[in-house]
């Protein structure tokens, strides 16, 4: 019976989606955290009468056949690269990107990551790392004697040295783009790495065109909407039990059967 295997895909389905949903929801609080959405496919489908054939000697077409479709499958995790909200911190090298781009990091691997999560500090060095110690691409250091730090929208990082009036100038900060950013392979601690799906990245400076300015003080939150993703999970919630609801009438179809004398 076919109704057994179709709800089986259509269970395990809807599964993969509530695991979806349980991701973007425990992620709520989780800085420039992009939200996924699931992606389903329909399976192959089983010509009984397939359609366009000859029906008869005369040669009449058949105009729509038989096909049983065989159930449902997890298509895709789609990334949905959408600005979140800016929540202000007012922490020297707290940073948010106000539209399109990334800040690149550079890993102990000598790959390039890349992400949107600003939080930035100094290492023992000045140096500006990641909360994990990597640093951002660039090499910025911070002078021992600064005693202010300003990073301009166009990511010019400025210090106010002490006994000096004019501003220095430290480093500046590139941001990178790519054709596709839901092609970007995640790899957790908020970091994605280049792939062949998203494309080589370009790099420019903040501001222009193309690329996205520069917040300093702020953080970009996740843009996880908490009442779209609890309506998603009791949709995704219902679509299972009816599935399992499909498997409970077949096996009672088949007791049915099995009983007859």
């Amino acid at each position: 019976m076919r109704a057994l295997s179709i709800a089986a895909t259509g269970m395990l389905a809807q599964q993969r989606n509530v695991e979806v949903v349980s991701n973007n929801l425990a992620n709520m609080n989780t800085t420039s955290f992009m939200r996924r959405r699931s992606e389903f496919h329909d399976l192959l489908y089983q010509n009984l009468r397939r359609v366009g054939s000859t029906s008869s000697d005369s040669g009449g077409i058949v105009p729509s056949g038989v096909q049983l479709g065989l159930g449902v499958k997890l298509a895709a995790v789609y990334r949905i690269h959408e600005q979140g909200n800016l929540s202000s911190t007012d922490n020297t090298f707290d940073m948010a990107i106000q539209g399109n781009g990334f800040f690149q990091v550079d890993l102990p691997s000598g790959e390039t990551a890349y992400t949107r999560d600003g939080t930035f500090q100094l290492n023992a060095q000045g140096q500006v790392v990641t909360h994990d110690g990597y640093l951002m691409r660039g090499g910025i250091t911070i002078p021992p004697n600064a005693v202010d730090v300003t990073i301009n929208a166009s990511g010019e990082v400025l210090v106010k040295i002490q006994g000096q009036v004019a501003l220095q100038n430290v480093g500046q900060i590139q941001l990178a783009s790519f054709p596709n950013d839901p092609g970007l392979q995640a790899v957790g601690d908020n970091l994605y790495l280049e792939t062949p799906a998203s494309g080589n990245p370009s790099t420019g400076i903040p501001g222009a065109t193309g690329y996205g300015s520069i917040l300093q003080g702020f953080l970009e939150t996740s843009n996880v909407n908490a009442v779209e993703e609890i309506s998603n999970l009791i949709s995704a919630q219902r679509a299972y039990e009816m599935n399992s609801k499909v498997i409970q009438t077949a096996d009672e179809m088949m007791g049915t059967l099995s009983n007859m004398k």
